[in-house]
């Protein structure tokens, strides 16, 4: 198999020519998307009519184990009783439009903000898989942003001051940021996890930043002073030459490796038009050690 990619953007981003994922289970034919993502960092595969479980085995074969820990599966089981499987939308079991006030709406309402998919966790998220099967009649876009082309346009001195920190994510700081309101409980579950502001990839010889709004404090730092860096880095990142949007059709699988980009939900009226995606994500662990890992 050799895949036909349409670049999306000048540094990241591909739309691959028509392929049935579901039909893709050689080593070889895997292998090659696996090489693709590492040099798009943001892949778009049309007409892939999954099912929760299709889906979830694609993802298996072609990336290892699936992450349980990530969204509102931290907090509450979701509609699917497969906490593999996130519920990005906007409806209840019953298919119906949450209310304004629904507290799975307003936790949700932090994907519009930039983001790494289990950057709180540890492991964190690689890869993550979104798949679109209803989709508003209006825009409601996925952007996403390339950290690694973000990282090469630092000057020399702010990549030496970078270098060697480590931020602590987590899910609740994200959340409470929009003034969404955990128990003590709750916030006695998400205690986070600690990751290299710089992400070194051997293989490419590349590096990327790895931050966004999970990221709450810079280790060793003053807190406000290393949130304001973060907040700096964010709005470098995400300058309009590293930014590209997708616009979604229903059938749309998009995966895209939350180590090397961030991405965002744009707005539309959630409480006119019905959006559902689903979405898995694998471990960000070595291929070696994915047996290990509980």
């Amino acid at each position: 198999m050799a895949l036909s990619i349409r670049k999306l953007h000048s540094s990241f981003g591909g739309e691959v020519g028509p392929i049935d994922l579901m039909k893709v289970v050689d080593e070889g034919e895997l292998a090659e998307i696996r090489n693709a993502m590492d040099d798009y960092a943001v892949l778009v595969f049309r007409d892939q009519h999954f099912d929760n479980d299709e889906q979830a085995a694609f993802a298996e074969r072609l990336d290892g184990q699936l992450h349980t820990k990530t969204g509102t599966a931290t907090l509450q089981k979701n509609r699917f009783d497969n906490e593999a499987i996130s519920d990005i939308s906007n409806v209840d079991a019953e298919g119906h439009l949450l209310d304004a006030n629904d507290r799975k709406r307003l936790f949700g309402l932090a994907n519009r903000l930039w983001h790494a998919d289990a950057s709180f966790q540890n492991p964190a998220g690689r890869y993550s898989m979104l798949s679109a099967r209803i989709v508003p009649p209006v825009p409601a876009d996925t952007q996403f942003a390339d950290m690694r082309a973000a990282y090469d346009a630092l000057s020399d001195e702010m990549k030496a001051r970078l270098a060697g920190l480590k931020v602590h994510h987590s899910i609740a700081y994200s959340r409470q940021r929009l003034g969404f309101a955990l128990s003590e409980e709750e916030e006695a579950k998400l205690e986070g996890a600690y990751h290299p502001l710089i992400r070194s990839f051997p293989g490419s010889g590349r590096k990327s930043l790895y931050l966004a709004s999970h990221a709450s404090m810079i280790v060793d730092w003053p807190v406000p002073e290393g949130r304001m860096l973060l907040q700096e880095l964010v709005e470098h990142a995400t300058q309009p030459q590293f930014v590209f949007s997708h616009r979604w059709r229903v059938g749309d699988l998009v995966i895209w490796d939350n180590r090397t980009t961030m991405h965002r939900a744009t707005a539309f009226d959630d409480k006119t038009y019905v959006r559902d995606m689903r979405r898995v994500t694998t471990l960000d662990v070595d291929r070696a050690e994915r047996s290990k890992v509980a």
